[in-house]
């Protein structure tokens, strides 16, 4: 019986290595797992919208658009001054002091009221449509005026949130919804970096959650919101009443030759005192005038990072985008669709650039070709005159 111990070890030996070499199996298939989940992305998300059955179709609006453009370009402007316009930006607007304001400066020349929504552009979609909600009604009640919203990017997101879930409170208050490169459908970039269960999906959103939450002290479902998981959720929740407001959708799709490398955003100034700096960085006649207090523009290069991202997507899904949004998911159903053939990346509609083609549109004349359209689609649904009471 001396060999009995030695058995007993023996077969504890054996059991050991197979839960060791089950436990290795078991970890390599989850690692095979979380790598094809990373792998695949969002290959079966983009464009989801459009391949199911129960939203209403979009119509092409491409070719109007560009005759009202030209129209403005021509110095024919038809927005009635019988409105108030109100931009509501995107994610980390709040950090670009200049998002929207050539646009507003070219209404205001016009006589028009025009403002940009102050909202928390790193709060969470359910928080921004409640603020939208009350910006809405006060500038209403202010005015006496029924509201037309231009929303940018997550912007745009969170004035159709706002309509879908407070609709009747609002439906007597705006007039019509531009949605302007948003991700109504979701973004392929917040879906790719916050996924669960890909490889490093801690660290990342780690990396996300100090960048959002510590450094920019905003609110990491602000990112949550915008990925295709959270979109189908709340879409499904809350409907947006398509048939009764009047519903623009503009996407683009960012250029990535190596001509973009060189471009610059211009996203805010910078007030320094006077020193004995290069002509080209002063604004205006501040060189010449001697005064303190000079403004020193602040560029980034975010045509570059457009196109690095737009390229991204284009090899891996095959997909057009502005460099953060797909042309797909840019589309809401329902909705009269602009699909513009120049090549113009996510921030180009909100900044100015240091280059400027004075032989092409700016933003400002494609914001007022966009809301000039809605007006005239809220115009047709009542039966009146698409281009009656213009300024």
């Amino acid at each position: 019986m001396v060999w009995l111990p030695a058995i007993m070890v023996t077969n504890m030996a054996v059991k050991c290595i197979a839960l060791s070499l089950l436990f290795s199996c078991f970890s390599c298939y989850r690692f095979i797992s979380r790598v094809k989940r990373m792998l695949q992305g969002s290959s079966d998300d983009i464009g989801w919208l459009q391949r199911s059955e129960q939203f209403p179709p979009v119509e092409d609006g491409t070719t109007h658009f560009m005759e009202l453009l030209h129209d403005v370009r021509n110095g024919i402007h038809r927005l009635p001054n019988t409105l108030v316009y109100l931009l509501i930006p995107g994610l980390f607007s709040n950090h670009g002091p200049l998002y929207f304001v050539n646009t507003k400066k070219s209404f205001s020349k016009m006589g028009l009221t025009c403002h940009i929504a102050k909202i928390h552009s790193e709060a969470s979609v359910e928080r921004n449509s409640w603020e939208l909600k009350q910006y809405i009604e006060e500038l209403c009640w202010g005015s006496g005026k029924r509201v037309m919203l231009l929303a940018h990017s997550k912007g745009g997101v969170d004035a159709a949130a706002a309509l879908s879930m407070y609709w009747s409170d609002l439906k007597d208050k705006v007039a019509g919804l531009a949605l302007v490169q948003s991700p109504y459908g979701g973004s392929p970039i917040a879906s790719d970096i916050l996924r669960e269960g890909q490889v490093a999906y801690q660290e990342a959103r780690r990396i996300m959650e100090f960048i959002i939450c510590k450094i920019i002290k905003g609110d990491m479902r602000s990112l949550e919101d915008l990925t295709y998981e959270k979109r189908r959720e709340f879409i499904s929740k809350h409907r947006l009443p398509v048939e009764q407001v009047p519903l623009v959708s503009f996407h683009t799709e960012a250029r990535v030759t190596p001509g973009v490398l060189a471009t610059m955003s211009h996203i805010a100034h910078a007030e320094l005192p006077w020193l004995p700096l290069p002509r080209f960085l002063y604004m205006g006649d501040e060189f010449a005038s001697g005064k303190s207090g000079r403004k020193v523009p602040v560029v980034i290069p975010a045509a570059a990072a457009m196109a690095v991202c737009a390229l991204h997507l284009r090899l891996r899904y095959g997909e057009a985008s502005d460099g953060l949004v797909t042309r797909r998911d840019a589309e809401v159903p329902g909705s009269v669709v602009v699909r513009l053939e120049r090549k113009l990346d996510h921030a180009w509609m909100v900044y100015s650039s240091q280059k400027k083609d004075q032989l092409e549109a700016d933003a400002s004349d494609m914001c007022e070709a966009l809301l000039t359209m809605l007006v005239e689609i809220g115009r047709k649904k009542q039966g009146e005159d698409p281009v009656a009471n213009c300024i």
